[in-house]
């Protein structure tokens, strides 16, 4: 059996005794239908997109409820559209992973044309995008694809570029919807919805910021006029929804792969593009799943909580985003992940068996719960048991501490900053103790030794230089750390969104945190230990 519509066509009794169902519905039409009146277009094609969001068009195709696909496209890394797009016939082998071992397992087509995002293609974008019929543009393109300024207010480079470059020219994700928008302005000024699906706080404030900022250099230059500002600064013309979303998607586990080629599915084995993208025919991912909109759609919407998508107000969206991101999901993975590099981990699974890990995750929990307001459509209490008891000690999710680890600095803000700030409000910063722990470990972890003294590599993150820089004189072992570094860090707003040393005793505790897990191998074990066993 092939991942292709010929074989899903034709062997169809194969691949149901294989256990993987299949669509049910017209693939052919719906795909004829995207490319005639497109409803929707999502950037950024990998994994989150392709195992949950696809999904949901899969399912309201399947139900008669949804009449075009989603057009998928990519700006950062089109190698992803190249390879696992378009030689599986924009399928996807869903594979939802169960704690008790077993898995559900289907093909989903509600992709329903792939596009890459570059030069070569933005005459076939632009005409998508200057389509009456289209209603909303989403993103899946991480909360850096947004960032338009270094943490020093600088212009980044490749935002500079299109800036330069004008509407003809773009490859910045913000510089090719900015463009797409104004192919559609002149096209008829009509409305859209553009959805930051993104896993990140105020996500559709981040789009709106960094499309404005964008269009306003362009008018600076004389590239687009003053009327076309007045169009994507009216909302209810073109409106930037927030939203909240929560599923673990980790990269492709190639133990999935030989199982589904063991099914007789073959090709399955992932790859890495150019771009350092690990992907695969198949995503793997955990069961639960979250997705709640701000319902603000100007042309007209698919209805999307026939799929289990909350629909709501924007109060509602940010209650929601705050109990995920401040205290029941981000956090504990955070804390896991910078610990679980320390101590030398690689399963996210494996931490929750670990004692100390796992009493680390509950006390971080209960520590942000004072300050977290419920968003009534989900119970915050619920949701973080589900988490703690379900989500993390999954065996059969092949996530790691150094994917979660990725980009921290990009996330320590939300997950950590606005818990502190809940604090500060009630003027009871003192009685944190998990949270300085868990930057301290952060702080501990940029030296890149684990906790047995060896040498471990980074995950990725756009503050890596500076972020080494201030760790810089601090050694392990070494009495007396000079630690002026992260008190400047811990004095600006910039990466916590609030002052540390303004949050009661928490500066002191951190640098007290640090100063203990520096003594040498095996210190941030002892620490941690001591920590929970109080």
């Amino acid at each position: 059996m092939k991942l292709e519509l010929n074989s899903i066509k034709g062997e169809k009794d194969k691949w149901e005794s294989a256990g993987i169902k299949l669509p049910e519905y017209d693939i052919d039409r719906i795909r004829r239908n995207s490319e005639e009146a497109p409803e929707w277009i999502h950037f950024g094609a990998g994994n989150i997109f392709r195992g949950f969001i696809a999904g949901i068009a899969d399912k309201l195709i399947g139900e008669g409820k949804l009449e075009t696909g989603i057009i998928a496209t990519d700006s950062f890394d089109g190698e992803i559209i190249e390879k696992i797009y378009y030689p599986y016939d924009l399928l996807t082998l869903s594979v939802g992973l169960r704690a008790d071992g077993n898995s559900d397992k289907r093909v989903t087509a509600g992709i329903g044309d792939a596009i890459v995002a570059d030069k070569d293609h933005m005459d076939k974008l632009k005409k998508i995008a200057g389509a009456p019929s289209l209603k909303m543009i989403s993103f899946t393109i991480t909360e850096k694809g947004y960032a338009c300024t270094d943490i020093s207010g600088n212009i980044l480079g490749f935002i500079e570029k299109d800036i330069e470059n004008g509407i003809d020219a773009p490859s910045t994700a913000l510089g090719i919807v900015t463009a797409l928008l104004y192919e559609r302005f002149i096209s008829g000024k009509y409305p859209i919805a553009l959805v930051s699906m993104d896993n990140c706080s105020q996500n559709g404030k981040k789009l709106r910021d960094g499309v404005k900022f964008m269009a306003d250099k362009w008018a600076k230059k004389g590239f687009v006029p003053q009327e076309f500002i007045d169009y994507i600064s009216d909302e209810n013309t073109v409106s930037f929804p927030w939203s909240m979303i929560d599923k673990i998607t980790p990269r492709p586990d190639e133990g999935i792969a030989r199982e589904l080629e063991r099914l007789g599915v073959e090709d399955m084995m992932p790859i890495i593009t150019g771009r350092n993208t690990f992907i695969a025919p198949f995503v793997n991912a955990e069961i639960p799943q979250y997705l709640v909109i701000e319902d603000k759609f100007p042309n007209g919407r698919p209805p999307l909580e026939d799929a289990g998508v909350y629909m709501t107000d924007r109060d509602t969206v940010n209650k929601a985003e705050k109990m995920k991101v401040m205290t029941c999901l981000n956090p504990l993975h955070t804390a896991l992940a910078v610990c679980g590099c320390l101590l030398g981990y690689s399963r996210i699974s494996d931490e929750m068996k670990d004692e100390d890990l796992k009493k680390l995750v509950y006390k971080l929990g209960e520590e942000a719960m004072p300050v977290v307001v419920s968003p009534g459509i989900i119970s915050p209490e619920a949701f973080i048991k589900e988490v703690l008891e379900e989500r993390l000690p999954n065996p059969y999710i092949p996530d790691t501490p150094q994917r979660i680890a990725t980009d921290t600095s990009q996330k320590v803000a939300i997950r950590f900053g606005e818990t502190i700030k809940g604090y500060l409000a009630k003027n009871e910063c003192d009685n944190m103790q998990i949270i300085p722990f868990v930057i301290a470990a952060w702080f501990r972890y940029l030296i890149g030794l684990d906790d047995k003294g060896n040498e471990m590599q980074l995950s990725s993150d756009p503050m890596m230089d500076i972020l080494k820089s201030a760790m810089e004189g601090i050694e392990l072992g070494k009495e007396d750390n000079d630690m002026s570094g992260i008190n400047w860090i811990m004095n600006g707003e910039d990466l916590f969104g609030v002052k540390l040393s303004d949050a009661g005793d928490m500066e002191k505790k951190v640098r007290d945190y640090l100063g203990q897990m520096l003594k040498g191998a095996g210190a941030v074990r002892e620490t941690l230990h001591n920590l929970i066993s109080q």
